[in-house]
């Protein structure tokens, strides 16, 4: 009997969700309708996997994917957006050797994702990559590893409505950029920081280090390129970066809250005219604008550390599609790739990313496309982090640079750690 019961309240029981599953969805049965519709009728699904985090940027890659799918039936696309966690995701897939079927690299196509990556050097979009990416996803061989949507290109955003007011030309050199800062404090009586970092966020402090490595070591005509690659870089070298931070921090140049304050008080800050430069990419001002409609907000190049050297910005990739060499779906993901490609789709996310696109012929309208142009030929060095440092040296600069200003360690004490977690991390 009690068998019996048992048996008799599942069954009711399965009822019962079954039909509060079909109530819960009836106010959405137009939705129901094209999911079963497209589920029934694609004969191919194909996954994407996106690092995008921006709703604004995520939705228009839905609105291509929705169009693809319109005219391509037959092929049901999976895309997918984990957020934070997605370098994490994908380090667990390459060990399993199950990928999705496209993926986007964000920087790291040749060094980290290379073997995993089929070689599109075949496709009608890539003789269209633009001089400045083409080389950072093509190898000596000449494979070429993922279609690059959004170009990465970081230097420093600023308040240009200040710079105007207080006749500061936007800076060329680190010298002039010191300058700049002491006006600022001045001229505004320290209601005015030049500058904002983060010791919650500390990977704004670790941004400093990685833009302006490249000034003093890569990008002068006599560099340290070679010692860095080849293990003999004599690490005292560093040492200026952490002292002009450290010096920058002394003399206000720095929020005083730094080692508290978050990334999210910047934009505030600067909407309120509290904050003269960030040293993020234009997509800061997104936040900005929802506090500040008004404001000229301007863009620049890192300025150049060491004389007779020209302005660079550092970057590389930013947002990718690469295709997994073991898809099962090789044309389908192709095919995807190809319709992204379109000059009015790579417009679309040029325009919603505020970055350069990484195709030629690309109509780009948005308030920094007069920067990109401005700059145009200003030199692009890949992020000095992801070429001369090993895996895992990022949280090294954050943290390390996090304790510089709270005086728990010297510049030269930093120069030493990184010389001994370089050391250790290439010989695990």
């Amino acid at each position: 009997m009690k068998t019996r019961f048992m048996k008799g309240a599942a069954i009711a029981l399965a009822a019962i969700m079954l039909l509060a599953g079909c109530s819960s969805r009836s106010g959405d049965t137009a939705t129901d309708t094209e999911t079963a519709k497209k589920n029934t009728s694609a004969s191919t699904k194909i996954t994407v996997d996106s690092s995008v985090n921006d709703p604004v940027v995520q939705r228009a890659y839905k609105d291509i994917v929705a169009a693809f799918e319109e005219e391509n039936p037959d092929i049901e696309v999976d895309l997918q957006f984990p957020g934070s966690e997605h370098d994490n995701i994908l380090k667990v897939k390459m060990a399993a050797n199950e990928m999705p079927d496209i993926f986007d690299t964000h920087g790291w196509a040749q060094v980290r994702y290379g073997n995993y990556l089929a070689d599109l050097r075949d496709e009608p979009w890539v003789p269209q990559l633009t001089d400045t990416i083409k080389d950072v996803v093509t190898d000596k061989d000449g494979k070429v590893y993922a279609l690059v949507l959004s170009e990465a290109k970081d230097g420093f955003t600023y308040n240009a409505d200040l710079l105007e007011r207080l006749n500061i030309p936007v800076p060329s050199t680190f010298d002039e950029l010191m300058a700049a800062a002491e006006k600022i404090v001045k001229e505004t009586n320290g209601e005015t920081v030049p500058f904002h970092f983060s010791g919650i966020d500390d990977w704004t402090i670790g941004q400093y280090f990685d833009l302006m490595a490249t000034p003093l070591l890569i990008s002068p005509e006599q560099n340290e390129k070679e010692a860095l690659l080849n293990g003999t870089f004599d690490w005292t070298k560093w040492t200026p970066l952490p002292e002009k931070f450290q010096e920058m921090h002394k003399k206000g140049y720095i929020n005083k809250d730094v080692i508290t304050a978050k990334y999210s008080d910047a934009s505030r800050q600067f909407a309120e005219g509290k904050v003269a430069f960030v040293m993020v990419n234009p997509s800061f001002a997104e936040e900005v604008r929802k506090m500040n409609q008004d404001m000229k907000i301007g863009y620049m190049p890192v300025p150049a550390l060491v004389a007779g050297d020209e302005p660079s910005f550092s970057g590389g990739e930013r947002f990718t599609m690469g295709v997994w060499k073991d898809t099962q779906n090789m044309e389908e993901a192709k095919k995807l790739l190809a319709f992204f490609a379109k000059p009015e789709n790579m417009s679309k996310i040029a325009n919603v990313t505020m970055l350069p696109p990484g195709l030629k012929g690309v109509d780009a309208k948005h308030e920094f496309s007069p920067y990109y142009e401005q700059y145009k030929d200003v030199r692009v060095f890949p992020y000095f982090d992801r070429v001369y440092l090993p895996s895992g040296m990022w949280d090294v600069l954050c943290k390390q640079g996090t304790e510089l200003l709270a005086d728990r360690i010297t510049p030269e004490q930093y120069s030493e750690v990184m010389k001994q977690e370089v050391e250790r991390l290439r010989n695990r």
